[in-house]
């Protein structure tokens, strides 16, 4: 039986070395080619353990122990054979991961960087806007507060004029009052020099 597994075991050897390593074309592929590549290493130590092991039982050890290490090592080249695609297509599909990552990332930052200056300059045109309606009102006060200021000045000019005018009044009220009041006294004092005239 051991010998039979031998034999099954030299042939699938000699069938892997004559036949190229397949390239895979996905990370499944990839995946299932390491594990197969895993296990042809696992299996090649077992061989090498049992082949060592049945050697030391024949009379010519060293010469069995170098053909089972030929073996062994011939099953590890095809390994490294099966594994090393597998390795190079997971590698270069970790560097188009990231570089699509990086990428993304880059159009996510400019994106952003779109996005701030958008929001800074509808900001900005808020804040004029905000300013602006903000000086109007206070123009608009002011002219309001100016009028008014007119109107009050215009109001007390009126108040004053006509304080004037009725004081004009009264001083010219009193004045006739103070002319009658003269007359009718230089009448009172003329009446009694004409009675003693008389």
């Amino acid at each position: 039986m051991r010998a039979g597994s031998l034999l099954g075991f030299l042939l699938s050897l000699s069938c892997a070395a004559a036949a190229a390593p397949p390239v895979p074309t996905t990370l499944e592929e990839a995946g299932a080619q390491r594990e197969r590549a895993a296990s042809l290493r696992a299996d090649a130590e077992r061989s090498l353990e049992a082949e060592q092991t049945h050697c030391y039982t024949k009379i010519l050890v060293n010469d069995c122990l170098a053909a089972a290490k030929k073996r062994y090592t011939a099953a590890i080249v095809e390994a490294r054979q099966i594994d090393q695609p597998a390795r190079d297509f997971e590698r270069a599909a970790k560097r188009q991961d990231l570089e699509a990552k990086e990428a993304q990332r880059l159009a996510d930052q400019n994106r952003r960087a779109a996005e701030q200056k958008e929001s800074a300059e509808r900001f900005h045109a808020e804040q004029a806007a905000k300013t602006a309606e903000r000086q109007r009102k206070l123009s608009a006060k002011a002219v309001k507060a100016e009028e008014g200021r007119q109107k009050t000045a215009a109001e007390q000019a009126r108040r004053q004029a006509k304080l004037e005018k009725r004081a004009s009044q009264d001083a010219a009220r009193e004045a006739k009052k103070a002319a009658r009041a003269a007359k009718e006294a230089s009448k009172e004092a003329a009446k009694p020099a004409a009675a003693a005239a008389n």
